[in-house]
Protein backbone atom coordinates (compact mmCIF):
# COMPACT_ATOMS: atom_id res chain seq x y z
CA UNK A 1 0.00 0.00 0.00
CA UNK A 2 1.39 3.40 -0.93
CA UNK A 3 0.88 5.78 1.99
CA UNK A 4 -0.49 9.25 1.53
CA UNK A 5 2.34 11.79 1.25
CA UNK A 6 2.95 14.70 3.56
CA UNK A 7 1.94 17.99 2.00
CA UNK A 8 4.72 19.98 0.39
CA UNK A 9 5.48 23.48 1.67
CA UNK A 10 4.03 24.87 -1.55
CA UNK A 11 0.68 23.28 -0.73
CA UNK A 12 0.36 24.31 2.90
CA UNK A 13 -1.36 27.51 1.89
CA UNK A 14 -4.38 25.42 0.92
CA UNK A 15 -4.71 23.91 4.40
CA UNK A 16 -7.79 24.86 6.41
CA UNK A 17 -7.38 26.59 9.73
CA UNK A 18 -6.08 24.53 12.64
CA UNK A 19 -8.73 22.21 14.05
CA UNK A 20 -10.98 22.42 10.99
CA UNK A 21 -11.42 19.37 8.78
CA UNK A 22 -13.71 19.31 5.77
CA UNK A 23 -16.23 16.52 5.34
CA UNK A 24 -14.33 15.32 2.28
CA UNK A 25 -11.08 15.11 4.24
CA UNK A 26 -12.78 13.18 7.06
CA UNK A 27 -14.41 10.82 4.54
CA UNK A 28 -11.09 10.12 2.78
CA UNK A 29 -9.29 9.59 6.08
CA UNK A 30 -11.88 7.01 7.16
CA UNK A 31 -11.88 5.20 3.83
CA UNK A 32 -8.07 5.22 3.70
CA UNK A 33 -8.14 3.33 6.99
CA UNK A 34 -10.84 0.75 6.24
CA UNK A 35 -10.08 -0.13 2.59
CA UNK A 36 -7.85 -3.26 2.50
CA UNK A 37 -5.45 -1.69 0.01
CA UNK A 38 -2.73 -4.34 -0.07
CA UNK A 39 -5.19 -7.18 -0.64
CA UNK A 40 -7.02 -5.34 -3.43
CA UNK A 41 -3.77 -4.31 -5.10
CA UNK A 42 -2.65 -7.94 -4.97
CA UNK A 43 -5.62 -8.95 -7.14
CA UNK A 44 -4.71 -6.38 -9.80
CA UNK A 45 -0.92 -6.68 -9.69
CA UNK A 46 -0.78 -9.79 -11.86
CA UNK A 47 -2.41 -7.89 -14.73
CA UNK A 48 -0.79 -4.50 -14.16
CA UNK A 49 1.97 -3.26 -16.54
CA UNK A 50 5.50 -3.84 -15.25
CA UNK A 51 8.45 -1.48 -15.30
CA UNK A 52 10.94 -1.88 -18.13
CA UNK A 53 8.46 -2.00 -21.01
CA UNK A 54 8.47 1.57 -22.29
CA UNK A 55 7.22 4.43 -20.18
CA UNK A 56 7.16 3.55 -16.44
CA UNK A 57 3.59 2.95 -15.25
CA UNK A 58 2.02 4.98 -12.47
CA UNK A 59 2.14 3.20 -9.10
CA UNK A 60 -0.69 0.69 -8.83
CA UNK A 61 -1.76 2.03 -5.42
CA UNK A 62 -2.11 5.52 -6.84
CA UNK A 63 -4.27 4.38 -9.74
CA UNK A 64 -6.54 2.29 -7.50
CA UNK A 65 -7.05 5.26 -5.18
CA UNK A 66 -7.88 7.48 -8.16
CA UNK A 67 -10.33 4.87 -9.47
CA UNK A 68 -12.10 4.73 -6.11
CA UNK A 69 -12.28 8.53 -5.88
CA UNK A 70 -14.06 8.51 -9.24
CA UNK A 71 -16.72 6.27 -7.71
CA UNK A 72 -17.03 8.23 -4.48
CA UNK A 73 -17.27 11.67 -6.09
CA UNK A 74 -18.69 10.93 -9.56
CA UNK A 75 -15.72 12.19 -11.58
CA UNK A 76 -15.40 11.37 -15.27
CA UNK A 77 -11.89 10.65 -16.55
CA UNK A 78 -11.21 14.25 -17.68
CA UNK A 79 -12.79 15.67 -14.50
CA UNK A 80 -10.66 13.37 -12.36
CA UNK A 81 -7.50 14.59 -14.07
CA UNK A 82 -8.45 18.21 -13.41
CA UNK A 83 -9.43 17.49 -9.80
CA UNK A 84 -5.98 16.02 -9.12
CA UNK A 85 -4.46 19.31 -10.25
CA UNK A 86 -7.00 21.50 -8.44
CA UNK A 87 -7.80 19.76 -5.13
CA UNK A 88 -4.89 19.14 -2.73
CA UNK A 89 -6.79 16.69 -0.49
CA UNK A 90 -7.50 14.41 -3.48
CA UNK A 91 -3.92 14.65 -4.65
CA UNK A 92 -2.68 13.78 -1.19
CA UNK A 93 -5.03 10.78 -0.93
CA UNK A 94 -3.65 9.47 -4.23
CA UNK A 95 -0.07 9.83 -2.94
CA UNK A 96 0.79 12.53 -5.47
CA UNK A 97 2.58 15.86 -5.15
CA UNK A 98 1.72 18.58 -7.65
CA UNK A 99 5.34 19.73 -7.91
CA UNK A 100 7.29 16.46 -7.87
CA UNK A 101 5.32 13.66 -9.52
CA UNK A 102 4.09 13.15 -13.04
CA UNK A 103 0.32 13.50 -12.78
CA UNK A 104 -1.82 10.81 -14.46
CA UNK A 105 -3.80 12.18 -17.39
CA UNK A 106 -7.28 11.13 -18.46
CA UNK A 107 -5.90 8.50 -20.87
CA UNK A 108 -3.97 6.83 -18.06
CA UNK A 109 -7.08 6.85 -15.87
CA UNK A 110 -9.13 5.40 -18.76
CA UNK A 111 -6.59 2.61 -19.40
CA UNK A 112 -6.71 1.56 -15.77
CA UNK A 113 -10.49 1.25 -15.89
CA UNK A 114 -10.25 -0.76 -19.12
CA UNK A 115 -7.74 -3.06 -17.40
CA UNK A 116 -10.23 -3.76 -14.62
CA UNK A 117 -13.01 -4.35 -17.14
CA UNK A 118 -10.91 -6.65 -19.31
CA UNK A 119 -10.12 -9.01 -16.44
CA UNK A 120 -13.47 -8.66 -14.61
CA UNK A 121 -11.60 -7.38 -11.58
CA UNK A 122 -14.57 -5.50 -10.16
CA UNK A 123 -16.10 -8.86 -9.22
CA UNK A 124 -12.82 -9.98 -7.66
CA UNK A 125 -12.54 -6.73 -5.68
CA UNK A 126 -16.12 -7.11 -4.41
CA UNK A 127 -15.44 -10.69 -3.31
CA UNK A 128 -12.21 -9.68 -1.57
CA UNK A 129 -13.97 -6.91 0.37
CA UNK A 130 -16.72 -9.37 1.35
CA UNK A 131 -14.04 -11.80 2.50
CA UNK A 132 -12.37 -9.16 4.67
CA UNK A 133 -15.70 -8.23 6.28
CA UNK A 134 -16.45 -11.89 6.95
CA UNK A 135 -13.03 -12.36 8.57
CA UNK A 136 -13.78 -9.41 10.85
CA UNK A 137 -16.99 -11.12 11.94
CA UNK A 138 -19.26 -8.52 10.34
CA UNK A 139 -21.21 -10.77 7.96
CA UNK A 140 -23.81 -13.30 9.09
CA UNK A 141 -25.37 -15.89 6.80
CA UNK A 142 -28.65 -16.86 8.41
CA UNK A 143 -30.94 -14.53 6.48
CA UNK A 144 -31.00 -12.48 3.27
CA UNK A 145 -33.08 -9.53 2.14
CA UNK A 146 -33.37 -9.17 -1.64
CA UNK A 147 -34.32 -6.12 -3.66
CA UNK A 148 -33.59 -4.30 -6.90
CA UNK A 149 -33.26 -0.70 -8.01
CA UNK A 150 -33.58 0.93 -11.40
CA UNK A 151 -30.59 2.79 -12.81
CA UNK A 152 -31.52 5.31 -15.48
CA UNK A 153 -29.78 5.45 -18.88
CA UNK A 154 -30.02 8.27 -21.45
CA UNK A 155 -33.19 7.79 -23.46
CA UNK A 156 -32.37 10.49 -25.98
CA UNK A 157 -31.29 9.59 -29.52
CA UNK A 158 -29.48 12.90 -29.99
CA UNK A 159 -26.05 11.32 -29.98
CA UNK A 160 -23.40 10.22 -32.46
CA UNK A 161 -25.15 6.91 -33.22
CA UNK A 162 -28.64 8.45 -33.33
CA UNK A 163 -29.86 5.58 -31.13
CA UNK A 164 -30.38 4.58 -27.53
CA UNK A 165 -28.10 2.03 -25.91
CA UNK A 166 -29.29 -1.31 -27.38
CA UNK A 167 -28.33 -3.15 -24.17
CA UNK A 168 -30.72 -1.05 -22.06
CA UNK A 169 -34.48 -1.62 -21.96
CA UNK A 170 -37.55 0.07 -20.57
CA UNK A 171 -39.98 -1.02 -17.91
CA UNK A 172 -43.04 0.40 -16.20
CA UNK A 173 -43.07 1.04 -12.46
CA UNK A 174 -46.35 2.33 -11.16
CA UNK A 175 -47.58 4.69 -13.84
CA UNK A 176 -44.13 5.76 -15.02
CA UNK A 177 -41.85 4.29 -17.67
CA UNK A 178 -38.12 3.93 -16.98
CA UNK A 179 -35.28 3.25 -19.43
CA UNK A 180 -32.02 1.72 -18.28
CA UNK A 181 -30.88 -1.24 -16.20
CA UNK A 182 -31.43 -2.87 -12.82
CA UNK A 183 -29.12 -3.68 -9.95
CA UNK A 184 -30.31 -6.71 -7.95
CA UNK A 185 -28.73 -7.28 -4.54
CA UNK A 186 -28.80 -9.72 -1.68
CA UNK A 187 -28.14 -8.14 1.73
CA UNK A 188 -27.37 -9.84 5.01
CA UNK A 189 -30.47 -9.44 7.17
CA UNK A 190 -28.45 -8.74 10.34
CA UNK A 191 -25.43 -6.69 9.29
CA UNK A 192 -26.99 -4.92 6.29
CA UNK A 193 -23.92 -5.72 4.15
CA UNK A 194 -24.26 -6.73 0.50
CA UNK A 195 -23.13 -10.25 -0.33
CA UNK A 196 -24.44 -10.55 -3.91
CA UNK A 197 -24.82 -8.14 -6.84
CA UNK A 198 -26.41 -8.98 -10.19
CA UNK A 199 -27.11 -6.52 -13.01
CA UNK A 200 -29.67 -6.86 -15.80
CA UNK A 201 -31.62 -4.72 -18.21
CA UNK A 202 -34.56 -2.85 -16.70
CA UNK A 203 -37.27 -5.16 -18.05
CA UNK A 204 -36.04 -8.24 -16.19
CA UNK A 205 -38.55 -9.08 -13.44
CA UNK A 206 -37.24 -9.02 -9.89
CA UNK A 207 -38.52 -12.50 -9.10
CA UNK A 208 -36.49 -14.10 -11.91
CA UNK A 209 -33.28 -12.94 -10.16
CA UNK A 210 -34.35 -14.13 -6.71
CA UNK A 211 -32.18 -17.27 -6.62
CA UNK A 212 -29.20 -15.41 -8.07
CA UNK A 213 -29.30 -12.96 -5.14
CA UNK A 214 -28.92 -15.69 -2.51
CA UNK A 215 -25.61 -17.10 -1.30
CA UNK A 216 -27.13 -20.52 -0.60
CA UNK A 217 -26.49 -20.81 3.12
CA UNK A 218 -29.42 -18.76 4.43
CA UNK A 219 -32.45 -20.35 6.04
CA UNK A 220 -34.77 -17.39 5.52
CA UNK A 221 -35.14 -14.76 2.79
CA UNK A 222 -37.22 -11.58 2.70
CA UNK A 223 -38.55 -9.78 -0.37
CA UNK A 224 -41.15 -7.22 -1.37
CA UNK A 225 -44.22 -7.85 -3.51
CA UNK A 226 -42.02 -8.18 -6.59
CA UNK A 227 -40.89 -11.57 -5.24
CA UNK A 228 -44.38 -12.79 -4.40
CA UNK A 229 -45.39 -16.16 -5.86
CA UNK A 230 -48.57 -16.98 -4.01
CA UNK A 231 -50.68 -15.50 -1.23
CA UNK A 232 -48.85 -16.05 2.04
CA UNK A 233 -50.34 -15.64 5.46
CA UNK A 234 -48.53 -15.28 8.76
CA UNK A 235 -48.76 -19.03 9.39
CA UNK A 236 -47.99 -20.17 5.84
CA UNK A 237 -44.72 -19.04 4.34
CA UNK A 238 -43.48 -20.57 1.15
CA UNK A 239 -40.86 -23.21 1.79
CA UNK A 240 -38.25 -23.84 -0.91
CA UNK A 241 -36.29 -26.78 0.45
CA UNK A 242 -34.81 -25.60 3.75
CA UNK A 243 -35.40 -21.94 2.84
CA UNK A 244 -38.37 -19.91 4.08
CA UNK A 245 -39.32 -17.11 1.67
CA UNK A 246 -41.25 -14.29 3.29
CA UNK A 247 -43.00 -11.55 1.32
CA UNK A 248 -45.87 -9.21 2.25
CA UNK A 249 -49.36 -10.64 2.35
CA UNK A 250 -51.29 -9.40 -0.67
CA UNK A 251 -54.78 -8.04 -0.45
CA UNK A 252 -57.22 -10.56 -1.94
CA UNK A 253 -59.18 -9.47 -4.98
CA UNK A 254 -62.18 -7.49 -3.84
CA UNK A 255 -61.29 -8.00 -0.19
CA UNK A 256 -59.27 -6.45 2.61
CA UNK A 257 -56.34 -7.45 4.75
CA UNK A 258 -57.08 -8.36 8.32
CA UNK A 259 -55.62 -6.28 11.15
CA UNK A 260 -53.24 -9.16 11.85
CA UNK A 261 -52.07 -9.22 8.24
CA UNK A 262 -51.57 -5.45 8.22
CA UNK A 263 -49.49 -5.69 11.41
CA UNK A 264 -47.43 -8.47 9.83
CA UNK A 265 -46.76 -6.38 6.70
CA UNK A 266 -45.63 -3.44 8.85
CA UNK A 267 -43.28 -5.70 10.78
CA UNK A 268 -41.90 -7.12 7.54
CA UNK A 269 -41.35 -3.62 6.15
CA UNK A 270 -39.22 -2.79 9.18
CA UNK A 271 -37.11 -5.91 8.61
CA UNK A 272 -36.74 -5.21 4.90
CA UNK A 273 -35.74 -1.57 5.41
CA UNK A 274 -32.13 -2.68 5.85
CA UNK A 275 -31.85 -3.39 2.11
CA UNK A 276 -32.54 0.25 1.27
CA UNK A 277 -29.36 1.50 2.96
CA UNK A 278 -26.92 0.27 0.26
CA UNK A 279 -29.07 1.93 -2.41
CA UNK A 280 -29.05 5.15 -0.39
CA UNK A 281 -25.25 5.05 -0.11
CA UNK A 282 -24.53 4.67 -3.82
CA UNK A 283 -27.24 7.11 -4.90
CA UNK A 284 -27.02 9.77 -2.19
CA UNK A 285 -23.61 9.39 -0.62
CA UNK A 286 -21.74 8.59 -3.85
CA UNK A 287 -24.12 10.43 -6.20
CA UNK A 288 -24.66 7.53 -8.63
CA UNK A 289 -28.09 8.09 -10.19
CA UNK A 290 -27.59 7.15 -13.85
CA UNK A 291 -25.27 5.02 -15.96
CA UNK A 292 -22.06 6.59 -17.20
CA UNK A 293 -21.16 4.20 -20.02
CA UNK A 294 -22.82 2.33 -22.88
CA UNK A 295 -23.39 -1.38 -22.52
CA UNK A 296 -24.13 -3.64 -19.58
CA UNK A 297 -20.60 -4.91 -18.98
CA UNK A 298 -18.98 -1.53 -18.32
CA UNK A 299 -21.83 -0.31 -16.16
CA UNK A 300 -21.98 -3.59 -14.25
CA UNK A 301 -18.29 -3.23 -13.42
CA UNK A 302 -18.90 0.22 -11.98
CA UNK A 303 -21.99 -0.84 -10.03
CA UNK A 304 -20.24 -3.85 -8.49
CA UNK A 305 -17.34 -1.59 -7.47
CA UNK A 306 -19.77 0.92 -5.96
CA UNK A 307 -21.40 -1.78 -3.82
CA UNK A 308 -18.01 -3.04 -2.66
CA UNK A 309 -17.18 0.50 -1.53
CA UNK A 310 -20.68 0.86 -0.04
CA UNK A 311 -19.99 -2.20 2.12
CA UNK A 312 -16.86 -0.54 3.50
CA UNK A 313 -18.72 2.72 4.07
CA UNK A 314 -21.60 0.98 5.86
CA UNK A 315 -19.19 -1.02 8.02
CA UNK A 316 -16.66 1.74 8.67
CA UNK A 317 -17.78 2.52 12.24
CA UNK A 318 -17.43 -1.15 13.13
CA UNK A 319 -14.18 -1.57 11.19
CA UNK A 320 -12.28 1.45 12.49
CA UNK A 321 -11.77 0.07 16.02
CA UNK A 322 -10.55 -3.21 14.47
CA UNK A 323 -8.02 -1.78 12.01
CA UNK A 324 -6.66 1.22 13.91
CA UNK A 325 -7.09 4.91 14.32
CA UNK A 326 -8.02 7.21 11.46
CA UNK A 327 -4.95 8.93 10.08
CA UNK A 328 -5.08 12.70 10.78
Amino acid sequence: MKPMKQLSLAETGFLPKAGKQTRKAVFLAEMDTVVPWSRLEGLIELHYPKKGNGRPPMPLGTMLRIHFMQQWFGYSDPAMEEALHDVPVLRRFAGLDAFEDVMPDESTILRFRHLLEQHDLATALFAEVAGVLSEKGLAMKRGTVVDATLIAAPSSTKNQNKARDPEMTQTKKGNQWHFGMKAHIGVDAESGLIHTVECTTAKVADITMFDACLHGEETIAFGDRGYHKSNRTIEQFEKEGDLSVITPTKKPAGGKLTDEQKAFNRMLSAVRAIVEHPFRVIKRQFGFTKVRYRGLKKNTGQIVTLFALANLWLARKRLLPLVGEVRP
